[in-house]
């Protein structure tokens, strides 16, 4: 099994948990030779290349970030990934640490399902990479607004003149696509969206579109320096021209889950409470006692 880490979290107890596990099962863990100094000497660290390929699972130690990241390292060859919650809000992760040895056991036994992932195969001025989430294209503060003509299978459909425009799969419409003020997809769709975040001039709406439509988004001579993100990470800055086309990938990431109807329950529930006008304390007074233990900790902290 290959451990994909939370980048700065303290994750020693939740890698404790698996190795004792993992020694009772006689199974191999593997780690990136980054974080080999965060692990006992137990654990082989190999290239970060090689984790995904060797590996039978994944075990994402972390929040949704982690659990992208682990998806997108087995984008070629997908594996399930089993996502550890180690953070403030995570609505990929399903397991708590305390679940984490029974899940175990239940994932060496095969008692789970799969639940499949599209991602958006991008070429980003002749680089090719891939989100799960979202490719945003963002302008440099202080620097004007992002500029993009947008064309749909060759044919141009019109341009955007906004702080950002975001591209998203339908588990990523509940991030950055979500706060520009976008359309909730069902995960179970098969569908891509396009929304402007602040827009200024041209289209000024979400566009949902049909996940065999090709995408390309052109920079315009007036825009402003552009960020190109994958799923929240930078991977071009300061662009000044070009252009990224988009195609939608289906069965690109294989995420395990227990109790599906548990999982939607409790995002459900965390959506319910971005929604709300109100800090995390005085949500919680607000709810039934046995409700207030259960979200105790899955309640995000003021921005």
């Amino acid at each position: 099994m290959g451990l994909v880490l939370h980048p700065t979290r303290d994750v020693t107890e939740v890698v404790s948990i698996i190795e004792r596990w993992a020694k009772r099962h006689h199974k191999t863990l593997f780690v990136r030779e980054e974080d080999q100094h965060r692990v006992s000497s137990c654990i082989e660290p190999i290239p970060a290349d090689e984790v995904a390929a060797r590996a039978d699972a994944l075990i994402s130690v972390g929040g949704d970030g982690t659990m992208l990241g682990a998806l997108r390292s087995a984008v070629l060859d997908p594996k399930p990934v089993l996502g550890v919650h180690l953070g403030h809000l995570g609505f990929l992760v399903e397991i708590e640490p305390p679940e984490l040895p029974d899940a175990l056991s239940r994932l060496l036994s095969k008692e789970f399902t799969i639940e499949s992932h599209a991602c958006l195969a991008c070429d980003v001025c002749g680089d090719d990479a891939v989100a799960f989430n979202d490719i945003a294209l963002l302008r440099q503060p202080g620097s004007g607004f992002v500029s993009v003509t947008l064309s749909i299978d060759g044919q141009q459909y019109g341009y955007y003149r906004s702080d950002a425009v975001v591209v998203s799969t339908p588990i990523g419409s509940t991030a950055y696509s979500y706060a520009a003020g976008g359309p909730l997809i069902s995960p179970a769709a098969d569908s891509v969206v396009i929304t402007p975040s602040a827009p200024m001039a041209g289209i000024s709406r979400s566009v949902v579109l049909s996940p065999d439509e090709k995408i390309r988004l052109e920079l315009r001579p007036d825009s402003s320096p552009v960020v190109v993100e994958m799923d929240g990470l930078v991977f071009r800055d300061a662009a000044t021209e070009g252009a990224v086309d988009i195609t939608y990938r289906r069965n690109a990431g294989l995420v395990v889950r227990f109790d599906p109807l548990r999982y939607q329950e409790r995002n459900q529930l965390k959506m319910t409470l971005l929604d709300l006008p109100f800090l995390p304390e005085q949500l919680r007074e607000l709810l039934p006692e046995e409700l207030r233990r259960r979200t105790q900790q899955e309640i995000p902290p003021p921005c």
